[in-house]
C-alpha cells in the first residue's frame, strides 16, 4: 500500500480513479466529475449508516438508515455503489494496462493487486476469535481450528470486492455481451446454490456478512454493471449517456423488485397468502415485508439476486442525477469531491474515528444526542481527509 500524489478508486482492482473516463471521439482521459461525486456520495452515505444504524432511536425513527435484511432499506443501497463504482474503474484501468503492456500483464497485475487487498481486509478486520485455548486448539484438530478459531466475519467489504474482482477477471475485457451473460449466469448460479442449500447455511452461520464466502457471485451483478456503464459513457459522452442510463435503471430496478415478487409465489404456495393478483405483490423496496421472507427477498445479508439485480438500479439512477448535476449544470459538491478522491482512506479513517467516537452516546440514547454524536464523527472524519487532500496525498494499494 502506498501514499501517492493521485487520486485513485476504492481498492485494488483500479489503479486510477473512476473519475477519469475517454470523451467520446476524444484521444485523451476527460475527467468526469460525476464520477467522483458519486463515489463522494456513496462514501459519505457510508458514514451516515454505518455510524447511526445501531442506535435504538434511528432505528424507531429514520428505520431506512439502518440495516434490517428483510428488505431493502436506504442503508442497503451504499454497498453495491462501491461496486458499481468499482466496475467503472476496473474496466477502464483494465483495457489501458491491456493496451499499454498486454493481456497477459494486465491480468497479472490485476491478481496481484486484489490478493493484496485481500491481505488489506485481513489485517483491517481480523481472521480469529479471541477465547480458544491452545490446549483446545490441539483438542479441535485442523478442521476443527478452522471452524471454531477463524472467522467468516473477515469477508466484509475489502475482500468482497477483491473476490469480485477476480472472480470477473476472466471477462472484464470482454465485449458488452460476453460480460451480459457472465453477470447473468453467475447471479442464477448463486441463485441455484441458494436454493439447495447456501441460503440456509448463510443466514444461520456464525459471523457471515454481506453474502458470506460465495456472495461474490451476485456482487458481480453491480460490479459488471459498473463496467457497462465505462463503456456507454466511453462512446457517448456524459450527455448521450442520460437516456440509456436512466432506461437500464428502471428496467433493472423493476427486474430486481419482480425477483422479490417470487417472495409472494412461495408464500402463496406455502398457504401462507389469500387473494387477487395483490397477494402476488410484495411490499416494494424500502417497506418492511409483511410476508416471512426467504431466497428472493431483497437482502443484503443474504446478497440475493433481487437484491443485487435492484441496487444495480438503484446506482445507476444515482449516477444519472449525478452526471445531471456535475458533467450538465457543473454543480459539485466539496464535500462529496473530498470523500470520493480518497474513498479507501475514507473507508479506512471512518472505522478508527467510529471506533472513538461513537461509545460516547450510548445506543439508548435520544434522537438529538445520537445526531450531534454524528456531526462530531463525521467532521472529525472530513478534517483527517481534507488533510490529505490539501496535501495531494491519496492512499492506494
Amino acid at each position: 500500500m502506498r501514499i501517492c500524489a493521485a487520486p485513485r478508486a476504492l481498492c485494488g482492482a483500479a489503479s486510477v480513479t473512476s473519475g477519469e473516463i475517454m470523451a467520446a471521439g476524444t484521444a485523451q482521459p476527460s475527467r468526469l466529475a460525476s464520477l467522483d461525486q458519486f463515489r463522494g456520495y456513496t462514501v459519505a452515505g457510508m458514514f451516515l449508516v454505518n455510524f447511526l444504524g445501531g442506535y435504538d432511536a434511528i432505528r424507531q425513527h429514520a428505520a431506512l438508515l439502518c440495516h434490517h435484511n428483510t428488505y431493502c432499506s436506504y442503508a442497503d443501497t451504499i454497498m453495491p455503489q462501491f461496486f458499481f463504482a468499482v466496475g467503472v474503474s476496473f474496466r477502464l484501468t483494465f483495457l489501458r494496462r491491456v493496451e499499454k503492456d498486454g493481456y497477459g500483464a494486465a491480468i497479472r497485475h490485476a491478481i496481484k493487486r486484489n490478493l493484496g487487498l485481500i491481505l488489506l481486509g485481513i489485517a483491517f478486520y481480523g481472521i480469529a476469535d479471541d477465547g480458544m485455548s491452545w490446549n483446545a486448539i490441539v483438542t479441535a484438530g485442523v478442521w476443527g481450528y478452522i471452524t471454531q478459531h477463524l472467522k467468516w466475519s473477515v469477508i466484509q467489504t475489502l475482500i468482497h470486492i477483491a473476490f469480485a474482482s477476480l472472480w470477473v477477471l476472466p471477462v472484464i475485457g470482454a465485449k458488452p455481451s460476453v460480460r451480459v451473460v457472465y453477470l447473468a449466469a453467475s447471479g442464477l448460479g448463486h441463485l441455484l446454490l441458494s436454493q439447495v442449500w447456501y441460503y440456509n447455511w448463510n443466514e444461520h452461520a456464525d459471523g457471515t456478512i454481506d453474502g458470506g464466502p460465495l456472495g461474490f457471485l451476485t456482487w458481480t451483478v453491480p460490479l459488471l454493471a459498473g463496467s457497462l456503464a465505462h463503456d456507454t459513457l466511453h462512446a457517448r459522452g456524459s450527455r448521450g449517456a442520460m437516456r440509456p442510463f436512466t432506461v437500464w435503471a428502471i428496467v433493472l430496478m423493476v427486474a430486481g423488485y419482480g425477483l422479490s415478487c417470487m417472495n409472494a409465489v412461495h408464500n402463496a404456495m406455502l398457504g401462507n397468502v389469500s387473494g387477487g393478483w395483490r397477494a402476488w405483490l410484495v411490499e416494494p423496496p424500502f417497506v418492511a415485508p409483511a410476508l416471512p421472507t426467504d431466497l428472493w427477498t431483497m437482502n443484503q445479508h443474504a446478497g440475493s439476486l433481487s437484491y443485487m439485480v435492484f441496487s444495480a438500479g438503484f446506482s445507476l439512477i444515482v449516477l444519472v442525477f449525478f452526471i445531471w448535476l456535475s458533467d450538465l449544470k457543473n454543480v459539485q459538491v466539496g464535500m462529496f469531491r473530498t470523500f470520493g478522491v480518497n474513498a479507501l482512506a475514507g473507508y479506512i479513517i471512518h472505522g478508527m474515528t467510529s471506533a472513538t467516537i461513537r461509545p460516547l452516546v450510548p445506543d439508548d440514547a435520544p434522537l438529538y444526542m445520537a445526531v450531534l454524536n454524528f456531526l462530531l464523527f463525521y467532521w472529525v472524519t472530513w478534517l483527517f481527509l481534507r488533510h490529505l487532500e490539501k496535501h495531494k496525498l491519496f492512499l492506494r494499494l
